[in-house]
């Protein structure tokens, strides 16, 4: 007997929870056309954080209890706020929102009569030239010499920066060590392919192995006389 009990009570347990639940019932309408139902309208508890959507008849139905905070929203609809005092069943009734802006009307319009004025003490506006390299301003009164002065000497230190490049890529040591050549006329191979800056630049990032080895076959399969450096022409003397 003890255990049908028990087997009664295990079977209709969550049904007896489910009669303990509260709701909160209602419906829906729009404020201006009462009779027409709001569908999907959010309905929330801000107490319990529980949430429902109205249907297409308006209706709603959501656990709450009184004392509990009760959200209705929609787009296009003010939100409505309840404080529940009693758990009867709600008609809720949305205003519709509405964004109202001023018109403007323009009626004339002036246009200044200075616009296509020449100003006669206006100047001709000159070009500042913010160079990082410089670390100031440099201002450019249209004279192009200044210009041809500073690209003459970054030339220069360009120039000056690959041929120390080339002097420590493309000397004796470097190259006896990718050879292994033991003959005393490396220096006439080094005159004969030394690569020219403009080389350096056409290639850059430049391979010098790969060019040593390269350039040193071609050299070793000369003749003996063209693998060695022409000889200066004397100097006549005054």
């Amino acid at each position: 007997m003890l255990r049908k009990l028990l087997f009664i009570l295990l079977t209709f347990a969550p049904f007896f929870s489910m009669a303990q639940q509260t709701y909160l019932t209602g419906n829906i309408f729009d404020n201006e056309k009462r009779s027409v139902p709001l569908e999907g309208v959010s309905v929330r508890n801000l107490s319990t954080k529980a949430f429902v959507f109205s249907d297409k008849d308006g209706h709603f139905a959501i656990g709450a209890k009184t004392g509990d905070l009760i959200t209705f929203g929609m787009m296009g609809y003010e939100t409505d706020t309840v404080y529940l005092i009693n758990l009867f069943p709600k008609n809720i009734y949305l205003r519709a929102s509405v964004n109202t802006l001023n018109t403007v009307n323009v009626t004339t319009a002036k246009i200044s009569p200075f616009l296509d004025t020449k100003d006669p003490n206006a100047t001709p506006a000159r070009r500042i030239d913010y160079s990082k390299e410089k670390g100031g301003i440099g201002f450019n009164l249209g004279y192009g010499k200044y210009k041809r002065q500073q690209a003459k000497v970054r030339e220069l230190e360009e120039q000056d920066e690959l041929l120390t490049e080339i002097n420590d890529n493309f000397n004796e040591k470097v190259i006896l060590d990718l050879t292994k050549y033991k003959g005393k006329d490396i220096k006439d191979f080094i005159g004969l392919y030394r690569p020219t800056p403009e080389q350096i630049k056409a290639e850059h990032p430049f391979n010098y192995p790969y060019y040593i080895v390269k350039s040193f076959h071609e050299w070793l399969k000369l003749p003996p006389e063209a693998r060695k450096l022409p000889a200066l022409p004397k100097l006549k003397a005054n």
